[in-house]
């Protein structure tokens, strides 16, 4: 592999000029797709094979008009006042009258007014799906609650009032970031600027051919924030990966060619490797089978390949451009010795210290991950939304005047083969729903026009992500079992989230068992070790709990809250944690290649195994602090959204990467190799026969090439 990059960074190189350009034409090309064939995206999400989900499925046939889109205007009265019909109509007039609403319902006809009178719901249903719903509809519903009346308090609620997550400042302030700690790390404004814009022209390539393919694939609106944010930080750490190792060539004496072309063969290979074992990770989520989910990762993924190839093609020729600017002013002279750094002097330490180190190390993640056991999943409500929203405004005033059942109402499905049957079971079911625990109301059943589909609505006590819901939500299926006659089926957005938090829960160990297996295989292969590649995994399994369990202390605990701006404590958002697996897996082997890769390198090359280890950690110290603290910074940039999936994913990803990085790689891994010794490297020769050779070291390459350019001076080209 080394040496085939290696021929791709000199052919790069020395065609600067060709290769820019076309990846500056397929970035206006991609560009002007997206403009062309964008569409919209959505927040609707879909569970195949779950009761909710089939019931869904059945109304749109049977039922089309009842799954069309809904939204709730909540009136309410001042303090000691009752609302009165004349007062009400204004606002379902105005509600009615939306482009696309087929029915607005007077509360006082649909009997939706509170016991007190002071508050009333307006149901709006919408002709079309939520993903139809269009900009217009949705200002058009909005402007309800921004209108005059009087000493009457209106908001809007419900899906429609719900917008795709944007990044906002986000990615501005990861980017801002990122430039200051690159100009830190390389000293130079030029090494830091190209490396920051080649990573920006991936991002631009990956999210145009996303946002392309929306016209023809529904993708969940948190799905182009996901790929912007892990496509900006792999894109800008492979870069800064790849351009310090050109920056020690140069200084080592090679010519800018050669210096370019083993930069790529070697810490190119790196990059590949760490890219793929990302891809792999994001893509496996489809063995999940949830379709959200799927497009989330292989989104995800799709930017993180285009990373790669930007890395090791755009990257060697932009550093043709730059000559020898790439390196300070005060180390452009061929040669000039490299001052041993903090890496060294920390490697000495923490191998000295090893067992303290790793005691204190395992114990202080531990600690961390002790929320874990109380851990919940949900999908998220308006009840967690930012308390200066329409629709957090609308939520709670449905739970103050009528409880927070209310915001989160089921809907059970009763389908017959004609009327006859349909009807007395839509009756059993109403009789044996109002005796479930936990139910607060049950409404009358609504007939389909052929009498063979009937809706009833239940209203539960608790709200749509309490605990208390999914108790509920089960002691209704149960008791509905019975009913002869008629399929019955219970769904309704509650229970479509309850459902996938429970499949996801359920295959969470399972993908983690795939992801840790797929760790242990590839680090094998890299490594060439058994106790290498264990010790990546049981590393990889403290980062997962300690931030599991951060992440559990601060959103559903409240611990700190207000610091990331989480106004209600609720549970996780029920994909967080697979997705997180995913992504801080392929994160986390970035760092074990970049720096076991030259403990490995050094102790094949003669070293003791203590010395290597030092070695391994003092020359790829700084750049790995540099990769890791421009991942943090851009993760940490969308905990500033408002949106609660965005926020909750960039806290968890920044918190992952800062612990994997700082406490498992750069303190526990040394200390662990440095108390593992020359067994660490211990492979049993038949295993050892039987693996292919990946050469991520570039082992092969120094063999083939001629080392004379080591001794002389760098010469331009």
């Amino acid at each position: 592999m080394a040496t085939l990059l290696y021929r791709l960074g000199r052919w790069c190189f020395g065609r600067r000029g060709p290769v820019v350009l076309v990846w500056l034409v397929l970035l206006g090309v991609l560009g002007v797709a997206a403009a062309a064939f964008s569409g919209p995206t959505s927040d609707e999400f879909r569970m195949p094979g779950t009761e909710s989900q089939r019931a869904m499925d059945a109304l749109e046939t049977r039922f089309p008009q009842a799954t069309g889109a809904t939204g709730t205007v909540v009136i309410a009265a001042p303090q000691n006042e009752r609302l009165s019909p004349g007062e009400v109509a204004p606002v379902v007039r105005q509600a009615a009258e939306i482009p696309g609403v087929a029915a607005a319902m007077d509360p006082f006809q649909a009997r939706s007014v509170s016991p007190d009178g002071r508050y009333a719901l307006v149901q709006v249903q919408f002709a079309g799906e939520l993903a139809d719903i269009t900009e217009d509809q949705r200002t058009a519903y909005k402007e309800i609650a921004e209108g005059d009346h009087g000493t009457l308090r209106v908001e809007v609620g419900g899906e429609v009032v719900t917008e795709p997550p944007g990044a906002g400042a986000a990615e501005a302030i990861g980017v801002g970031v990122a430039a200051i700690v690159l100009i830190v790390t390389f000293g130079s404004l030029v090494a830091a600027g190209m490396t920051l814009l080649n990573a920006l022209v991936g991002v631009g390539v990956g999210m145009a051919g996303l946002y392309a393919l929306t016209g023809s694939v529904s993708l969940n609106s948190a799905t182009p924030i996901l790929a912007l944010m892990l496509g900006l930080a792999v894109g800008i750490d492979y870069s800064l990966f790849i351009t310090s190792r050109y920056r020690q060539h140069l200084m080592d004496g090679l010519d800018r060619r050669e210096a370019a072309g083993r930069a790529i063969g070697t810490a190119g290979s790196a990059v590949v490797f760490a890219g793929a074992t990302v891809v792999i990770a994001l893509a496996g989520l489809s063995v999940v089978g949830i379709p959200f989910l799927t497009a989330m990762g292989l989104a995800a993924a799709g930017t993180v390949a285009v990373a790669v190839l930007v890395a090791l093609t755009l990257l060697p020729a932009v550093l043709a451009f730059a000559g020898d600017r790439i390196l300070p002013r005060g180390r452009r002279a061929a040669g000039h010795p490299a001052k041993e750094g903090f890496g060294f002097r920390w490697g000495r330490g923490v191998s000295r210290l090893r067992v303290p180190v790793l005691l204190a190390g395992i114990l202080a993640l531990g600690a961390l991950a002790l929320p874990v056991q109380d851990m919940r999943l949900a999908l998220p409500d308006a009840g967690t939304a930012s308390t200066d929203t329409s629709e957090r405004q609308a939520y709670d005033l449905t739970s103050e005047g009528f409880g927070p059942g209310f915001n989160g109402r089921l809907i059970t499905v009763v389908s017959g083969d004609s009327p006859d049957a349909t009807r007395p079971a839509a009756e059993q079911t109403v009789q044996r729903v109002k005796d479930v625990e936990g139910v607060q109301a049950v409404v009358p059943p609504q007939f389909n026009q052929d009498g063979t589909t009937a809706l009833v609505a239940v209203v539960p006590e608790s709200g749509p992500s309490d605990a208390a819901t999914e108790d509920t939500v089960h002691a209704i299926r149960d008791a509905v079992a019975g009913v002869q006659g008629a399929d019955i089926s219970l769904t309704g957005t509650t229970a479509l989230g309850i459902d996938i938090s429970e499949k996801l829960a359920d295959v969470l160990p399972v993908y983690l068992l795939l992801v840790v297996g797929l760790s242990v295989l590839l680090l094998m292969l890299v490594f060439r070790s058994i106790l290498v590649p264990l010790k990546a995994a049981a590393g990889f399994l403290l980062t997962v709990g300690a931030t599991f369990g951060l992440t559990t202390a601060v959103f559903q605990e409240g611990h700190l809250a207000s610091l990331v701006g989480v106004d209600t404590p609720g549970p996780l958002v029920s994909f967080l944690p697979i997705i997180l697996i995913g992504i801080l897996f392929g994160l986390a082997m970035d760092y074990e290649v970049f720096l076991v890769s030259k403990m490995r390198e050094d102790f094949v090359h003669g070293d003791t195994a203590r010395q290597a280890t030092i070695n391994g950690l003092g020359q790829n110290a700084r750049v790995v602090t540099a990769a890791a603290l421009i991942m943090c910074a851009v993760f940490a940039g969308f905990v500033l959204t408002p949106d609660p999936i965005i926020k909750s994913i960039g806290f968890a990803l920044a918190v992952g990467v800062f612990i994997d990085a700082f406490i498992v790689r750069m303190t526990l891994v040394p200390a662990v190799m440095s108390l593992f010794g020359r067994a660490a490297w211990w492979l049993p020769r038949p295993l050892d026969r039987a693996l292919p050779n990946l050469d991520i070291e570039g082992e092969n390459l120094r063999h083939t090439l001629a080392e004379p350019a080591h001794k002389q001076h760098a010469t331009k080209p």
